[in-house]
């Protein structure tokens, strides 16, 4: 199996990245636990591209390829937009009181936490963001 979806860097458009991890969980037949968590996963990765990776005002393409052997489901999301390594960063304390933890992190320490392995590359120009899940 291997689907893409190409959306606009643009808040809305996190529904139809909703709508993609569903399907793909769907035709694994994924169960609404492990569904819910990849939803979480590419909601805050998108997210973070759509706030982070372009000017403010700048409309651009990002990439979510999402392919499956069986037993392993691969998500590679790629755009254009600056170099940003969100595994370089030092993984947030979750013993921290949110209230005195500094702003940002805790989103790929949910993504490391959740997925296999998370791995980014500079390619061309472009951001490749590879998350990789077991789902045997």
């Amino acid at each position: 199996m291997k689907k893409e979806i190409r959306i606009k860097n643009q808040v809305d458009e996190l529904e139809r990245v909703n709508l993609f991890v569903e399907e793909i969980g769907e035709e694994l037949g994924l169960d609404m636990e492990l569904q819910m968590n990849l939803n979480l996963v590419m909601e805050e990765m998108v997210s973070n591209v759509i706030f982070y990776a372009y000017p403010e005002g700048k409309t651009a393409e990002i990439e979510l390829v999402a392919e499956s052997d069986g037993k392993e489901l691969t998500f590679v999301l790629s755009d254009k937009g600056k170099e940003f390594d969100p595994t370089a960063k030092a993984d947030a304390d979750p013993d921290v009181n949110p209230a005195e933890r500094d702003i940002g992190g805790m989103g790929i320490y949910i993504v490391k936490n959740i997925m296999n392995q998370v791995t980014y590359q500079r390619l061309e120009g472009k951001n490749l963001l590879t998350m990789k899940k077991s789902i045997v």
